[in-house]
């Protein structure tokens, strides 16, 4: 295949100029000149569009070009490429005497939209909480299952869950912990800022919360023992699992379950999001359970009307709506 033939060179005398400072003084390699040169090739023709010489364009000219170029398909990334290449320009204009102020100093190319977080299908996430490991120790099963299914019943962040006790404390509001509220069907946890919120458990996480507690404190000789933490997620030791313990007992528990993906505690609150707003379409709802302060936070995942918080979550979450045991 022959190669791509080279773009015809500018025209106007100040980019030549400027090109041939880039290239002797600045030693710039042919690469980037000949970027260079097409970007400033470009601005000559966006200038020819609207009439104005080249060197008497404004800032509100500028912003216009980046406006077209941005509609016209071009990335944040790609523009922002284009801008620093017109700023040497008119930087250099500048030192010449030819402009007395860059048009394009303060112009700042369109950011990127922020990526959807990655979230599991709907089928994968209830699976992995449906997931029932027969072989494991049923203590260390009991355990992991309430977690999976706290962390996507709820949308917790993985150190909220961290931070539960198994009941209510004196202390606990005051050192920052949070605990489930079993016969309210509530967990009350404490976010980013120690802002404190209550969300709704959902009958299957309900359950699964009854039966890790049943042998919660078994290993250690009961609820009083001095060996066990007031946490309510603990390990062998009696003392409260770290966030660092539960990235691996999930990544774990999602390949037993036979997903592709391994599963971390953030992408399960993501699904949490996601899949409440795909039934819903109620975004001020879910910015609650998340516990976000702005709407703007939650927006990454949709732009949708509002509906009531309470019923969004009892009609529309598959874990809520699934009964232990029910068809």
């Amino acid at each position: 295949m022959a190669d791509t033939p080279p773009p015809p060179p500018p025209t106007d005398p100040q980019v030549l100029r400027y090109l041939e400072h880039a290239r002797v003084e600045k030693r710039l390699a042919a690469r980037t000149l000949t970027l260079y040169a097409l970007d400033l090739d470009k601005l000559a023709r966006f200038a020819a569009a609207v009439q104005v010489p080249l060197l008497q364009l404004g800032s509100a000219h500028i912003r216009r070009f980046v406006a077209q170029m941005h509609s016209g398909g071009r990335s944040g990334r790609g523009i922002a490429l284009i801008l620093s290449g017109w700023r040497g320009f008119f930087a250099w204009a500048g030192r010449q005497g030819l402009i007395s102020h860059n048009p394009v100093q303060d112009v700042r190319a369109p950011r990127a939209p922020k990526p959807l977080p990655k979230a599991l299908g709907v089928d994968d996430a209830v699976r992995l909480a449906e997931y029932d490991h027969s072989g494991a120790d049923p203590w260390l099963e009991a355990r992991d299952a309430a977690m999976v299914e706290l962390l996507y019943g709820c949308g917790l962040r993985v150190g909220e869950l961290v931070g539960l006790d198994a009941a209510p404390h004196a202390d606990s509001r005051r050192q920052g912990r949070g605990w489930v509220d079993l016969e309210a069907g509530e967990a009350h946890v404490f976010g980013k800022g120690s802002k404190r919120r209550s969300v709704p458990v959902g009958a299957a996480a309900m359950a699964a919360l009854r039966a890790w507690l049943a042998l919660r404190a078994a290993p250690f000789g009961g609820d009083a023992s001095p060996r066990l933490d007031a946490a309510l997620f603990v390990g062998r030791r009696g003392v409260r699992l770290t966030a660092q313990s539960i990235w691996l007992r999930l990544r774990q528990r999602s390949q037993q379950a036979g997903l592709t993906t391994p599963v971390h505690p953030h992408m399960l609150r993501h699904s949490f999001a996601s899949h409440l707003l795909q039934s819903s379409g109620d975004l001020r709802a879910v910015q609650e359970l998340l516990g976000h302060a702005n709407i703007t936070t939650t927006q990454v995942y949709t732009r949708l009307d509002f509906q009531h918080l309470a019923k969004v979550y009892d009609a529309a979450h598959p874990r809520a709506r699934r009964k232990p045991g029910g068809e």
